[in-house]
């Protein structure tokens, strides 16, 4: 919508105040008028791109730029919120054995890639050890090997790590195969 208002030279109605009339000449006069005028486009470009429900809630602003800063704080505290909500989504988090570990690490980096979305930086190492101390409790050999690795990992490494190490254990559940068929 920005973009938009600036495309049409509007955009300026966001941040500006009426001007005040100084004297009553026919210019101050008349380039009230046209701000007016102006401002009253850029509120009404505003309020045609909102669904009708909030449109009944803001059409009683009266300039661009009330109406403009009434929408970014709802927004902006709504913004809030969801960050909120993916941190929580984040440290609720728990890994379970019944469930494939890379599935697992798939649904964690999309939690990740949604906090990323949010404008939420995390460092490279903080999501690896994250992703280790939540290895579910069938795999704590294995976690606690990693833990004690002094080379630190990236995130590449550690997914190839797992990946490695969920196949070694199916393959180790299947059991040796001698001469076509499994030993017992």
């Amino acid at each position: 919508m920005l973009f938009y208002l600036a495309t049409l030279g509007l955009a300026r109605f966001l941040t500006e105040r009426v001007p005040e009339l100084k004297e009553q000449d026919p210019q101050s006069v008349m380039a009230i008028e046209i701000w007016k005028d102006s401002d009253f486009l850029c509120r009404n470009y505003i309020l045609n791109r909102l669904c009708d429900a909030l449109y009944d809630v803001y059409r009683k602003i009266g300039t661009a730029r009330a109406l403009w800063e009434a929408l970014d704080h709802k927004y902006k505290r709504e913004d809030a919120d969801i960050k909120k909500f993916v941190v929580g989504r984040f440290l609720d988090f728990k890994m379970v054995d019944s469930k494939t570990v890379l599935s697992q690490v798939e649904d964690l980096q999309l939690v990740f890639d949604e906090i990323y979305d949010e404008g939420m930086k995390i460092s490279e190492s903080f999501l690896v050890a994250s992703m280790i101390h939540l290895l579910p409790l069938g795999w704590k050999d294995f976690k606690n090997y990693l833990k004690h690795k002094r080379k630190e990992m990236n995130l590449e490494d550690l997914i190839q790590r797992l990946r490695f190490e969920e196949g070694n254990r199916k393959i180790d559940e299947k059991g040796p195969v001698i001469g076509g068929a499994k030993a017992k």
